[in-house]
């Protein structure tokens, strides 16, 4: 009887080599499939789809002010200021 090396959703290499299908299949119906190599964890397999979203989370500003200097209507002279205000007058 052959031994099985996969556990879960982790392969050793050389099964996922030898049934890479299945591990393509896997990925796009149950999720992440992790390849290891030598016991240690080398790599995942994920649907493209889940690559795309990380991908598009990477590129997000992280901070407020590159928000703005990336957005598209950067350096378009609109003015985004306002001028002060002071309140209004209140009669107590």
């Amino acid at each position: 009887m052959a031994r099985r090396t996969t556990i879960g959703n982790e392969w050793q290499i050389q099964e996922a080599k030898a049934r890479f299908s299945e591990v393509f299949r896997l990925a796009r119906s149950r999720g992440p499939q992790r390849i290891t190599k030598h016991g240690k964890e080398a790599v995942v397999v994920i649907p493209t789809e889940q690559y795309e979203r990380l991908l598009r989370r990477a590129r997000q500003p992280r901070r407020l002010v590159e928000f703005f200097a990336q957005s598209p209507l950067a350096g378009s002279g609109i003015r985004l200021d306002r001028a002060p205000d002071y309140g209004r007058p209140v009669e107590l």
